[in-house]
């Protein structure tokens, strides 16, 4: 069979088109796949910040403390004279004193 001069025939021209679709399908989907990976890590980025930023919140607010025992006792003292007073009723004092320890 004799070669054929000029412009290229069919198959030729079948084989052209599939490896310039092959190409370009590959080229697509590889930038597809940096774009899809650069949000990943934009999105775990901003994640981590938001936590940094819970985490510091946190660590600014101050912990509630717990009364002293000091302040307990005296707190207790002047429940008991103000008892001792008629100022309280015994309901009433078992109740300030349950508030106070517990």
């Amino acid at each position: 069979m004799p070669r054929r001069i000029g412009r290229p025939g069919l198959i030729g021209t079948m084989a052209r088109t599939a490896v310039v679709a092959g190409t370009a399908n590959a080229v697509s989907r590889g930038m597809n796949n940096r774009a899809s990976a650069k949000a990943e890590q934009q999105a775990g980025a901003a994640a981590y910040d938001a936590q940094q930023a819970r985490l510091a919140q946190q660590q600014a607010q101050p912990a509630p403390t717990a009364p002293s025992g000091a302040d307990t006792l005296a707190q207790l003292q002047q429940l008991g004279e103000m008892r001792s007073a008629g100022l309280l009723t015994d309901a009433e004092f078992a109740a300030a004193k349950a508030k106070i320890l517990g």
